[in-house]
């Protein structure tokens, strides 16, 4: 006799489409390298069509398949025809990451409401427009994984209360989407990243007028781990989210930080 949940069980392509925003580099780019050595086609999805390129010649000399798509994840309609492309290019994209961010600290009486509402646009609007456009393919499919990215600045940060407020909001999103898309084979987690060596964390050394091998030291000797993160190391959190075995993970927030966080 069947099993009771085999006829509710669909059926996913062993290659699927995964749309990562935010590719041109640092994070989103090394989640993209690693989605594509995990076999996905990968949408590389960004307004830095320069640096989307470059993932994208790193992912086809490694063997992989990637596509570069220009998008503002703030404006409905660049998201509406950059999701389609995709669609037309790689089909029906299967797999979202979120992780598009950008960072305009400030101390709240000095900060701007440009600055505000910048970090709030690209962070939590991008991410709603971005998952609007896309939930409907991973619904007809029966299956989907939306991966968003937040960060240790969730639980409060001096400087950051435009990004601690959009990361945060992230993880309410996130685990709001789980509730409403389960019942479709939709899963929606997040991965909460702890200070990593990327281009944005060298701004931030030189916003606060220190050399970036002193604030890698400071970070480090306050990790339960000793060391700070990697790319690497926040990529892995994702592709195991993105993976078919984590169907019943879902509404999680994994801070990937080198201790205890949350």
């Amino acid at each position: 006799m069947a099993r009771a949940d085999a006829a509710v069980t669909p059926v996913v392509a062993p290659v699927r489409a995964a749309i990562v925003t935010g590719a041109a580099r640092g994070l989103g780019r090394a989640i993209a390298l690693e989605l594509a050595a995990r076999g996905e086609q990968v949408a590389l999805l960004d307004l830095d069509e320069v640096g989307t390129a470059e993932t994208e010649h790193l992912i086809r000399a490694a063997g992989g398949s990637a596509v570069s798509v220009r998008v503002d994840v703030t404006d409905e309609g660049s998201v509406r025809g950059a999701v389609a492309e995709v669609a037309e290019r790689l089909g029906p994209p299967l797999i979202l990451v979120n992780n598009a961010g950008i960072l305009r600290d400030d101390l709240l009486f000095k900060m701007p409401v440009e600055g505000w509402d910048a970090v709030i646009g690209v962070h939590l609007r991008g991410a709603f427009l971005m998952t609007r456009e896309s939930q409907s393919f991973m619904v007809q499919a029966g299956w989907g994984r939306i991966i968003n990215l937040s960060s240790t600045s969730a639980l409060g940060h001096p400087g950051q209360a435009n990004y601690a407020a959009a990361k945060a909001g992230l993880q309410g999103f996130t685990k709001t989407l789980a509730l409403e898309l389960g019942r479709f084979g939709i899963t929606a987690n997040a991965v909460a990243p702890g200070f990593t060596v990327t281009d944005m964390t060298r701004g931030v050394a030189d916003r606060l007028g220190v050399p970036f091998e002193e604030l890698v030291e400071r970070e480090a000797a306050a990790t339960a781990v000793r060391r700070v993160g990697a790319p690497e190391d926040i990529a892995n959190a994702v592709a195991f989210f993105a993976a078919p075995e984590s169907g019943f993970v879902s509404g999680q927030v994994l801070y990937v930080a080198g201790g205890p966080q949350g």
